[in-house]
């Protein structure tokens, strides 16, 4: 039968079905706040049954302070382990904005340490994600954070991130039988570094379940909730309602078999992937709790049959487009309200736009080289950017290590966000030239340019030389006209 626990990381043993407590949100969004004691006497019910973990955010509502209140009154609460996410908004801030928003956290969770800070960033080209996750290491060894994990980053910058030399121990993405993009370029990194998906989204909104099986598709304009709009819109997306039904009639065939429901198949599908170390639902404390439904779990297994006539239905929806968390960064948006209106007001440019001579405007990117030999990161000159070679370097850092595909998608963000600072976009991008340290980094390297302009196709030159600068594997030049 499958374990109830796994260990996460060292030290971070946590319930292979976590509570996920974004609904409290939800359940306040009339602007009234839930009962802190109150609401967390719901959560004890779920500790008892094993399903110990719960997993909430800074914006999650009240969440993180009802949780707290959970921990210290309850008795059941020395036993729970508590996951919170971190979400600022896009634009700079400071180490002690860092400090700021985890102290904030500790003090709603009533607690002098976080088990698992999850971090979300919003926009790749501003590399103060990367800041972010420097300073939110250091307050790991700190002791004010357990363990790291991110949310919603894809396979790239999970890659950039590990192969800094952060310990990354999770990734939380949204990851189901229609939404299988974990299941690729992610599950590899994770093996090679070591980290576990977080698995999200796993009943569609609740769409995988005997509740639609055989019904017609509720219409967006009419009445759907936030959670269904947001998941019609992964259907829509991986071919369709017709195809979405096919799908939910092979797991109800899988279903009869274990005299569970299609909901139980679905989720214990995702749940033994080998790159998954948990799955999450949501849950409504107070209102609805489906403890025994989620403990049938741990009742059967999927055969080999079962996970065969599972895999071959999945082949028969379209790919739902893009990489992990990319529905929340590049169209098409998979979200509740089909854009970034409900998340984001703006999103500032990566780098300040300072005037140059005879017309022309450049961004420096802070590099130490920049002043040294008299040069800027990009500069723009009528309806032309040129972009100088680009090397991982992120102040006095070397990022990606000696990984040569991370420095190289570090060092491709870079280029695009001085093309987007000066008022381009990658589209724009005419030539590129890569130059790699060692030869046989050249494929790696060049699969992060073609994972990067596989819709642009600029023209290109890639060439071995030799490097200025101790642990370079890659610099890279862009030429755009607007």
């Amino acid at each position: 039968m499958t374990q109830l626990y796994t260990e996460l990381a060292p030290g971070l043993k946590i319930s292979r079905v976590l509570t996920g407590l974004w609904q409290i949100a939800d359940m306040e969004k009339e602007g009234q706040t839930l009962d802190p004691k109150e609401t967390a006497v719901h959560m004890a019910p779920y500790v008892e049954a094993g399903l110990s973990t719960f997993d909430m955010a800074d914006h999650y509502g009240s969440a993180e302070v009802i949780a707290g209140t959970f921990s210290k009154n309850n008795p059941l609460g020395a036993k729970a382990q508590m996951l919170t996410k971190w979400v600022p908004k896009p634009g700079k801030s400071s180490k002690a904005d860092t400090r700021a928003a985890i102290k904030l956290s500790l003090d709603r969770l009533q607690s002098k340490s976080i088990d698992l800070l999850q971090y979300h960033a919003w926009n790749y080209l501003d590399p103060v994600w990367l800041d972010q996750l420097f300073w939110l290491n250091e307050l790991r060894e700190e002791g004010l954070i357990q363990h790291l994990g991110l949310t919603n980053f894809d396979a790239a910058h999970l890659r950039i991130a590990c192969a800094s030399g952060i310990p990354i121990v999770s990734n939380q993405v949204c990851h189901s039988v229609i939404d299988q993009r974990a299941s690729g370029e992610m599950a590899a990194v994770c093996r090679e570094f070591g980290v576990k998906v977080l698995a999200f989204g796993t009943l569609c909104g609740g769409f995988l379940s005997n509740k639609w099986l055989g019904k017609i598709a509720p219409q967006i304009s009419n009445g759907a909730t936030w959670s269904q709009m947001k998941y019609l819109r992964f259907i829509e997306a991986a071919g369709g309602w017709d195809k979405f039904q096919n799908v939910l009639e092979v797991i109800h065939k899988v279903a009869q078999k274990h005299q569970v429901s299609i909901a139980n198949i679905a989720t214990k599908y995702i749940m033994e992937q080998e790159h998954v170390g948990g799955i999450i639902i949501g849950a409504r404390l107070g209102e609805s709790a489906h403890v025994e439904e989620t403990m049938k779990l741990f009742d059967f297994e999927l055969d080999e049959e079962d996970k065969k006539v599972i895999h071959q239905a999945q082949q028969q929806l379209d790919p739902i487009p893009g990489d992990c968390g990319d529905e929340y960064r590049k169209p098409p948006f998979l979200t509740a309200s089909g854009d970034l209106s409900h998340h984001l007001e703006s999103m500032p440019k990566s780098y300040e736009v300072v005037d140059g001579p005879n017309g022309s405007t450049k961004v420096f990117s802070g590099t130490p080289w920049e002043p040294m030999a008299g040069y800027c990161r990009a500069v723009r000159k009528k309806d032309r950017i040129n972009v100088s070679g680009t090397t991982a370097t992120h102040g006095d850092k070397l990022i990606g290590g000696q990984d040569p595909a991370a420095q190289a998608y570090f060092v491709l963000d870079k280029i695009e966000a001085a093309i987007v600072s000066l008022g381009g976009k990658l589209e724009d991008v005419v030539r590129t030239r890569v130059f790699v340290n060692h030869i046989g980094d050249w494929e790696a390297i060049a699969k992060a340019h073609g994972k990067k302009f596989a819709e642009v196709q600029p023209a290109n030159t890639l060439v071995e030389a030799k490097l200025v600068g101790e642990g370079y594997l890659v610099e890279i030049e862009a030429d755009a006209i607007l």
